[in-house]
């Protein structure tokens, strides 16, 4: 340590605030310059910096510098930085965590809210279609029945059979029209669960 650094540090030492109030006019700009070079956050920097001040005035009895005041206060603020840099990405991880988690524990209540509107929905638009058309359309699509199934049991021609569910499948797309995002939201999230 150089000799002027040394008569200042123990002025600091035996409690000379006029010693400490020099350092801190001297380093506390280009400090705080340096903190907000590694947070990119002004008002942090500023906090870090005024931390280590503050600790160095309390510890200054039991500090030991090998090298310089400045080189000291340097290292010192690089630190506090990275380990403030440190316990923000602890914070962001751990954020980030408690929002997947209650996303996945708020997920089912809502897919579940939209099934069961989906579910209304189509049970109105199916009770809107013409009588045959209905028959069909739910021995298709829930009893799972093939078109040859259907038009044996009803006696009917396979080809009426196929009409019939064409013209049920535009009546009820055009009645879901507006429930398709909902459709498509609920299919990809049990796809992707």
């Amino acid at each position: 340590m150089q000799e002027s650094d040394q008569q200042v540090f123990l002025a600091i030492q035996s409690g000379q605030t006029p010693a400490f109030e020099m350092l801190f006019k001297t380093y506390y700009q280009p400090l705080c310059r340096y903190a907000t070079s590694y947070l990119k956050d002004p008002d942090g920097a500023e906090e870090i910096v005024q931390a280590a001040f503050i600790g160095f005035w309390e510890k200054r009895k039991t500090i030991s510098i090998e090298t310089s005041l400045k080189s000291y206060l340097y290292r010192a603020i690089r630190n506090a930085c990275l380990n403030e840099l440190k316990h923000e990405q602890v914070k962001q991880k751990y954020f980030a965590s408690e929002s997947l988690k209650e996303e996945a524990q708020s997920s089912p209540a809502d897919h579940l809210a939209i099934h069961v509107e989906l579910e209304d929905k189509i049970r109105a638009a199916i009770q809107t279609l013409p009588e045959q058309c209905r028959l069909i359309f739910t021995m298709s699509r829930f009893e799972e029945l093939k078109y040859q199934e259907i038009a044996d049991q009803l006696n009917l021609s396979v080809k009426t059979v196929e009409n019939q569910m064409g013209k049920a499948l535009k009546i009820m797309r055009a009645q879901l029209k507006e429930y398709l995002p909902l459709l498509a939201i609920l299919m990809s999230n049990l796809l992707n669960p």
